[in-house]
């Protein structure tokens, strides 16, 4: 059955759309219009400040389409000696990367608020932070599953058959696939399609996989410091479950456990747990070598009533892409399965 804003809810969205529009300098958001870049940096600062992995990694604003990478880091040492009697001193090309150019592709990123929730914030002062925040919190957690999840950038997308973003574009992992499948370990003894982990599997324990996806990782930016490694919630999951059978009936141990996030490396690297990752797998890399990119004028908005679905709409456009800055920086385990 239809429903309808209460009247106290409608007066709040007519005055929420007066406040966008200011903000974003235009007549009305309830006709399509285009975000300044200025603008538009505000508003992806303000998506970004919605999830912590976001913040940690690159949300670069660029002027095309495609182009080179923004940030082409050094691949190996630039130091040494010339004896320059016998020769001149030459300049060390540290860039080495031969896969340097990036593509966006359009992003819809179109919110439906029912008018339940909407009534329900319109009481509150802050209602039209709340609604912002809404919009922007999703926006944030889809950037990153489909730079988790996405394989292609299909012309249609199709939720029902991709239902972890997969058509939207081609993320980080699945550029690691195709663009360097020597740093990608996807099974551990030769045909069996699976990396096994746990009493006579391939790895013993998570720090020993750790290791040596960390192995796949160039030596030559191995050692920089920086390196991180993300595991997938199944894996920290079930080496929680082994400690937490090992210090059984030790409840100080327990305790530890708890309140000391269980353990803080894995295979000498700072681990980390993040949204949307694939469960069983693991990935070592810097944050800084994560990117995401837009093109700053390109971000459009338009912020509509619509009673035949009983909800306020909120549609958002851009032209976006995913970036693993240095491909060398990168190692990547996948299909991992716990062994009992």
């Amino acid at each position: 059955m239809a429903q309808n804003l209460s009247a106290y809810g409608a007066k709040m969205f007519a005055d929420l759309q007066v406040a966008l529009a200011d903000t974003y300098g235009v007549t009305l958001v309830t006709k399509q219009f285009s975000v300044e870049p200025s603008i538009a940096q505000e508003l992806n600062d303000a998506i970004t400040a919605k999830a912590d992995f976001l913040e940690r990694i690159n949300i670069v604003p660029v002027s095309q389409i495609k182009g080179e990478k923004v940030f082409l880091g050094t691949n190996g040492p630039v130091t040494g000696r010339t004896n320059t009697k016998k020769k001149d001193r030459e300049a060390k090309d540290a860039s080495g990367l031969t896969d340097d150019q990036y593509e966006l592709f359009n992003t819809e990123s179109d919110v439906g608020l029912p008018y339940a929730k909407i009534d329900a914030w319109a009481k509150f002062p802050d209602f039209h932070q709340r609604y912002s925040a809404a919009v922007q919190r999703q926006i944030a957690l889809d950037r990153i599953m489909v730079g988790f999840h996405g394989t292609h950038a299909a012309e249609q997308t199709d939720f029902d058959q991709f239902p972890m973003l997969e058509d939207v574009n081609k993320g980080w992992l699945q550029q690691l696939r195709e663009k360097a499948p020597h740093q990608v370990l996807k099974e551990g003894v030769a045909g069996s399609g699976k990396v096994t982990l746990g009493k006579n599997g391939d790895y013993a324990n998570l720090d020993a996989l750790v290791h040596d996806t960390l192995q796949l990782v160039d030596e030559r930016v191995r050692g920089g410091g920086d390196l991180i490694v993300i595991i997938g919630s199944d894996l920290l999951a079930g080496d929680k479950a082994k400690l937490y059978s090992n210090q059984a009936g030790t409840p100080t141990e327990k305790e530890r456990i708890e309140l000391a996030q269980v353990i803080s490396t894995y295979g000498s690297l700072s681990a980390y747990s993040v949204p949307h990752f694939p469960v069983n797998a693991v990935l070592v890399t810097s944050f800084d070598n994560l990117s995401i990119y837009y093109q700053d004028s390109s971000w459009r908005k338009q912020s509509v009533d619509n009673p035949k679905r009983s909800r306020v709409e909120d549609y958002n456009s851009r032209n976006e892409g995913y970036v693993i800055e240095q491909l060398e920086k990168a190692g990547f385990t996948e299909n991992v399965e716990l062994l009992a």
